[in-house]
């Protein structure tokens, strides 16, 4: 679903996800994501959380915290899911997807040196143990 107002900020999201739940874990970061994906598209999504990752980490004075990989690889896992099932509810929709609430799901497409490697954490690199499953090839 594209928005067809002004897009989300970073920032806005994380206030709306924060209001609701009064913190900021990983249920709440696959809740921004979902918001994100329906409201600008996957790829308008990737780059939006990238970015506000980045600039949220670099203020927090850790800037070692963002990693590119990690963040597309989640934005793309919640937008496929999100266009299968549709949807405007979170809820229902993390109860429909819970392996999204796992922080450790991407270790079934990544070995963990792979993750740890400067090329994910500075750039796109693709699963390595498995694929994604809309790329997964019957």
């Amino acid at each position: 679903m594209t928005q067809t107002h002004s897009e989300p900020t970073f920032e806005a999201l994380m206030a709306e996800v924060t209001a609701a739940a009064g913190r900021f874990g990983h249920r709440e970061h696959v809740h921004l994501t979902w918001l994100a994906v329906r409201r600008c598209g996957v790829p308008a999504a990737v780059d939006l959380v990238s970015d506000g990752i980045r600039r949220t980490a670099a203020k927090a004075g850790a800037p070692q915290k963002y990693h590119a990989t990690v963040s597309r690889a989640w934005v793309e896992l919640v937008g496929h899911h999100a266009a299968e099932t549709g949807g405007d509810d979170f809820t229902a929709f993390a109860e429909r997807h819970p392996a999204l609430l796992d922080k450790r799901l991407l270790t079934r497409f990544y070995r963990s040196s792979t993750l740890a490697g400067p090329q994910a954490r500075n750039g796109w690199v693709e699963p390595d143990l498995a694929p994604f499953p809309w790329r997964a090839h019957p």
